[in-house]
This record gives C-alpha cells, sequence and structure tokens, in this order.
C-alpha cells in the first residue's frame, strides 16, 4: 500500500501515455493519521498494489481523461480549485497509478487480459466476499444464516410457492434480517427449481448484459452454470457484447450474495444457475423510451423466456433500493428524509408486487433517480421475463414483501442504503 500526498519530491519510472486517462476506480475516504485520505481500489483488482491519496490529489485525478499531460492537469486543477498542486506531485501520482494498473494503457490491457485467462481456466468462480461478509466454511455459514432465519418472525414470512424473488446484495451484516425474511418465504420456490435465472447489478460497467460460463461456488460447493443456456443468450445479444465484461463477474458481489441464500435454501443440494449481470438503464431516463423497446433487451427476453420453457425455473432479481446521503454524493438524512424514502420506496415496492416493470420504472425516472435506485435494471427485467414465461400482462403477478430496512451507509447515520424482499408469483 503507497500513500501519497502533494509534497512529494520523487518520481518513479515513466513508461506509461503522456496524456493518461484513468480507469474506472472506487474510491473510498478513509482517516490515516489523523487525516482524510481516499484509497483508490480497483473494482477488477488486477494489481495487489493499493494507492492511498490527499483529498487534493484524489480531485486531480478528475482531469487525468486522456486529454491532459501532467502540467495541464496541475493547469486545471488551479483554474478549478484556485490553488496548484507542484507538477512532480502529480508525475508521481500518474507513475504511481500506472504502476497499480490504474490508468488505460496496454499495462492493464496486459493485465486484464492475464485476469481472464486465469478467470476462464479456473474450474470455477471463487467465492468473493467469503471470509467477509460471511464464513468461508459450510458449517460456520450455515450456522451463521439460520442464526438470522431464527431471529426474523416466521408468521410474516410463511413458505409461498411462486417463481421468482427480489433479494437484496447488501452485505449480510447489515442486510441479513431482510435476506432471511425473504429467502424464507422462498424457500418452497428454491427447492422445487431446476434453473435459477439470476440478474444482478453490474456496479462497474455499462454493458447491458454480462455473461460467464464459469460456475459459481460456494462454502456448500458449486453451483453449475448452464452453459448450454448462456451460449444459446450470447448468441441472441451477440457473443462479443455478451462477455465484453465478463471478468467483472470475478469480483461483483451482487449474484454471489443472493446465491449463497439460495444454496442455504436448497440444504446445499446445487441447482443449474444462468448467472447474469445487468448495467445501468441511464439512457432510458432520458430518451423517454421504455428498456423493453430497445431490440437488443427484447432480444435478451424472448431468448430466456424460449430457453426456459419445460423448466422449473427460479428468477432472481438482485437488487437494493435507495443510496442517499453524503456516502453518496447527497446531502446528509434526517427523519423527514428517511420518511420520504420510505414513501417511495413503497410506491416502488407496489409496483413490484404487481408486476408492473413500466409503473416501477416510470416512478424512478419521473424523479431522475434521485435516490439512486441500485436494482432497477434487475428488478425491472425480472418482472418482464416474469409476464413472457407465464404469458402475464403487467397486474396479474402477485407479489408479497417480506422485510424492509435502512441499513447505514455512514458511520454519521447522515447516509442509507434501503433494502426489501419480495416473493413473486
Amino acid at each position: 500500500m503507497r500513500s501519497l500526498g502533494v509534497s512529494t519530491t520523487t518520481a518513479g519510472p515513466r513508461t506509461r501515455n503522456p496524456l493518461p486517462r484513468l480507469r474506472l476506480i472506487d474510491p473510498r475516504p478513509i482517516e490515516q493519521g489523523g487525516e482524510m485520505r481516499y484509497l483508490l481500489r480497483d473494482p477488477l483488482q488486477l494489481c495487489d498494489d493499493m494507492l492511498i491519496v490527499s483529498p487534493a490529489l484524489a480531485a486531480a485525478l478528475a482531469f487525468c481523461d486522456g486529454t491532459r499531460d501532467a502540467e495541464s492537469i496541475c493547469a486545471a486543477f488551479a483554474l478549478h480549485y484556485g490553488r496548484r498542486i507542484p507538477v512532480r506531485a502529480i508525475e508521481q501520482l500518474l507513475d504511481a497509478l500506472d504502476q497499480a494498473c490504474l490508468l488505460e494503457n496496454e499495462r492493464a490491457s496486459a493485465a486484464q487480459a492475464a485476469a481472464l485467462e486465469a478467470y476462464r481456466r479456473a474450474p470455477f468462480r471463487q467465492p468473493a466476499c467469503a471470509g467477509n461478509s460471511y464464513p468461508d466454511s459450510a458449517p460456520a455459514l450455515k450456522r451463521a444464516l439460520n442464526e438470522y432465519l431464527e431471529a426474523h418472525d416466521k408468521s410474516a414470512s410463511a413458505p409461498l410457492h411462486g417463481q421468482g424473488i427480489i433479494s437484496p446484495h447488501i452485505d449480510y451484516p447489515r442486510g441479513g434480517p431482510v435476506y432471511a425474511q425473504a429467502w424464507s418465504a422462498a424457500i418452497h420456490i428454491a427447492r422445487r427449481a431446476d434453473l435459477a435465472i439470476i440478474i444482478g447489478t453490474d456496479h462497474y460497467g455499462d454493458d447491458p448484459f454480462t455473461l460467464t460460463r464459469q460456475h459459481y461456488a460456494t462454502p456448500y460447493g458449486v453451483l453449475p452454470t448452464a452453459q448450454p443456456i448462456v451460449e444459446a443468450l450470447a448468441e441472441a445479444i451477440g457473443p462479443a457484447k455478451a462477455f465484453a465484461g465478463e471478468l467483472r463477474h470475478r469480483v461483483e458481489h451482487s449474484l454471489e450474495l443472493p446465491l449463497v441464500w439460495l444454496h442455504h435454501a436448497r440444504n446445499g443440494r446445487p441447482i443449474e444457475i444462468v448467472p447474469v449481470l445487468a448495467g445501468s438503464f441511464g439512457s432510458f431516463m432520458h430518451n423517454g423510451h421504455a428498456p423493453s423497446s430497445s431490440p437488443l433487451i427484447q432480444s435478451f427476453l424472448d431468448a430466456v423466456a424460449r430457453l426456459v420453457r419445460n423448466r422449473r425455473v427460479m428468477f432472481i432479481a438482485s437488487g437494493d433500493l435507495a443510496h442517499v446521503g453524503p456516502a453518496f454524493g447527497g446531502p446528509p438524512l434526517n427523519a423527514e428524509g428517511r420518511a420520504m424514502i420510505a414513501g417511495a420506496d413503497e410506491a416502488l415496492m407496489a409496483h413490484m408486487q404487481a408486476g408492473d416493470a413500466e409503473g416501477f420504472f416510470d416512478d424512478i425516472r419521473r424523479v431522475g433517480n434521485r435516490n439512486n435506485v441500485c436494482g432497477t435494471a434487475p428488478i425491472y427485467l425480472t418482472l418482464k421475463l416474469l409476464q413472457a414465461t407465464q404469458g402475464n400482462a403487467a397486474g396479474h403477478t402477485r407479489g408479497y414483501a417480506h422485510g424492509y430496512a435502512h441499513c447505514p451507509a455512514d458511520d454519521e447515520g447522515t447516509s442509507i442504503v434501503s433494502v426489501c424482499g419480495i416473493t413473486l408469483e
């Protein structure tokens, strides 16, 4: 781990492009030595090196857009913030970013190609969250999840027969009670199914759909990916598009965390899965069109409906709801703000329970997704798939709510992530 500030006087080897472009990174505020710093995390984990930078250098990253050299970055920073950073500090920052594979260049491309090859060569996708969000051994995991199940009001989550679930994908320490309520209600659905189609939020990519041929492992064993279905879906949406961002499966938690609950609900028995990452619906927020008006999205929906015919399929939408407060770039949330979030979420949950994908999306679009609902695409697509596979129109699907919570997203209690669980039939 390397820490950089604006008073740096040394520089590393320069093998980078003189006009550096920053890759997508995940900066996290941390405290170091009593001062605020930013940890620069690579979502793809191409390099073991991690950088910690001062707030000033973190702000300078916004100007690493592929059009400026080090001196131009300094000039743009000075113009925007009214203060100067030494060129040598920017030079060292850029060299450190290069060494950590955080710039778009040949070094990062080679590291990504090697990581993808290793991922595809492995017998299965290794759990990324085991040992952190949940125990990494089967006995300890079983105890932990059973504790969540035993703690909730079982009368509110009587097992139902249906075909789908909307599950959180937040970490278990914060979302465990809602997972327990939702998955205890879905236990019959999980045990009856012989195929699970799971669609999760792609937190670090904008590709509409990202597939993988890899099986998914949990501490209970391996959930085999239905590779023939994956291949057929890839043909429907275009193989190049389908696998372009496949490496994101390696680190994405939105599929892993609900799949662990699926495996638990089945008492550790495997089931074939089709793991799909869904990118942002941001373009539909502005163009006035329904997502299903996209030929690509409609091709995906039609292909799934065709491919799961004669299967006992379970559909899983992995998506959290609101992300609001300073942790997500917004103002601190007070009691009134929490009540407003709860009201907005209640309206969205009503659309989910009615199987109304278009109403669900329209409510989010109407306010420009100001609450940062990260489960928009998975929930919408799952509701549409229920219609397509059951021959239902909106309003014919019935859903049942099983849990709702505001999970803390900062130490001050002014940022939250809201989550819910819903079973669908």
